[in-house]
């Protein structure tokens, strides 16, 4: 159980193994209750086998420490549903448990219009979609979010407004968040903690810390030059 210190999850050498091949190694790291952390990496470090693997689903050596009956939610980068004939009513209806209503559900992701939960979800927009997905994560009321890049196909102007929605819903509800992105300025913005892996941890520490050359060096092997083309919502 890993409450003491106010910790939810406490990640001691973990390790990923998977036909002679290594997929993470000798990963270390701490998340407090009630916060946001980003998972950084190129493509192929590791970031989705090491969110599969605190989810239990892949075999690992080291130890994930919980908090006792901690209650997860996942929100994954890829969903097809372009042929699947559901409703967003009858998809946000597929759950266990005595969790949220539909409509409450939609509401706590900003899709007030009633008529969303009567459209198919193969002609939903990418940001309707990747609130509906959210809304689906939300309905059982977790403890815990994971979120891998969440604002994948959905275009610039909408994923702002999804992170902000994402932080008060954090903020209301007293979640953790998981987050995984390549976006900077999104770490900046809305993760309290950070921690880089490319197999093995590259750097652990606050998010602010990613403006930073020397941890720039660390991540990327060099400064990094980011635009400041958001800022407007």
């Amino acid at each position: 159980m890993a409450d003491d210190n106010g910790y939810i999850l406490k990640v001691t050498d973990l390790g990923v193994k998977l036909q002679n091949q290594t997929l993470l190694d000798h990963i270390s790291f701490n998340v407090r209750k009630g916060t946001t952390i980003a998972i950084l990496g190129p493509n192929g470090a590791g970031k989705t086998v090491l969110f599969r693997t605190l989810l239990n689903r892949i075999p690992h050596t080291g130890r994930i420490d919980w908090t006792e009956k901690v209650k997860i939610g996942y929100v994954p980068q890829y969903v097809t549903v372009t042929d699947v004939p559901m409703s967003v009513r009858e998809f946000l209806s597929i759950s266990s448990g005595n969790g949220m209503s539909v409509q409450e559900a939609l509401s706590l992701v900003k899709l007030q219009d009633k008529s969303i939960a009567d459209t198919r979800l193969g002609v939903l927009s990418g940001g309707q979609l990747r609130r509906v997905l959210i809304a689906w994560a939300l309905k059982e009321k977790p403890d815990v979010l994971f979120l891998d890049e969440p604002t994948t196909g959905v275009d610039m102007d909408s994923e702002e407004p999804i992170y902000l929605m994402l932080k008060e819903i954090k903020k209301t509800n007293k979640m953790t968040i998981f987050l995984i992105t390549h976006d900077i300025h999104i770490i900046q913005e809305y993760a309290d903690d950070l921690v880089a892996i490319n197999k093995c941890v590259t750097f652990c520490g606050s998010s602010q810390d990613i403006a930073k050359p020397e941890t720039q060096r660390i991540i990327y092997g060099e400064p990094v030059c980011v635009e400041a083309v958001r800022g407007e919502t």
